[in-house]
C-alpha cells in the first residue's frame, strides 16, 4: 500500500485506536488521543509513516476479522489488546504516531505538571555538563574503516 493519504475507513480505525490506547481521563484532566485536536494533529503528522500504518490498520482488520470502529467495545478492547501484545511493526508504528502527538499537547504537557514551551534553544534551558567525560571515546580507536575513494 503505497497511498499518499488515509481513506475514510482507514481514518475511522486510527481514531479507535488512538482511543483505546489512551483514553480521556476525567481523574487526571486529560483528553484521549482520538481528541479532535489531538487526532487532527496525529493525521497532519503521519508522512512518512502513512503506508506502515495503513498496513498495520490492515493487519489489525484481518486480526479482528472486521474493521475494528465497526466491532463493540468490550470485543474491541481485547482484540487491539492481543493485536499489541503479538509485537511487531505494525503495533510499534501506530504506538509512535500516535504517541508522539498526545504527548506534545498542551493539555497532556500541563496535566504532566510542566509548561508547554518550545524545545531548544529558546525554550528549556540546558546547563552545561562536563566535556571531559567525552574524553575516554575521542582516545578511542576508530570502530570502522576507512574505504579507498574510487
Amino acid at each position: 500500500m503505497d497511498s499518499d493519504a488515509l481513506t475514510d475507513n482507514e481514518i475511522d480505525d486510527l481514531r479507535c485506536v488512538a482511543g483505546l490506547m489512551v483514553p480521556a481521563s476525567d481523574e487526571y484532566g486529560v483528553p484521549g488521543a482520538d481528541d479532535a485536536i489531538i487526532f487532527t494533529d496525529i493525521l497532519g503528522s503521519l508522512g512518512r509513516d502513512v503506508a506502515a500504518v495503513q498496513t498495520a490498520l490492515a493487519a489489525l482488520t484481518l486480526v479482528a476479522d472486521a474493521r475494528i470502529a465497526r466491532i463493540e467495545f468490550p470485543q474491541r478492547e481485547a482484540i487491539a489488546a492481543a493485536y499489541r501484545g503479538a509485537g511487531g511493526p505494525g503495533p510499534a508504528t501506530l504506538e509512535r504516531v500516535i504517541l508522539r502527538c498526545y504527548y506534545r499537547d498542551d493539555r497532556v504537557v500541563r496535566a504532566l505538571g510542566d509548561e508547554p514551551q518550545p524545545p531548544l534553544p529558546r525554550g528549556r534551558t540546558v546547563e552545561q555538563g562536563d566535556w571531559s567525560l567525552l574524553d575516554p571515546v575521542r582516545r578511542r580507536a576508530p570502530m570502522w574503516r576507512d574505504t579507498p575513494i574510487k
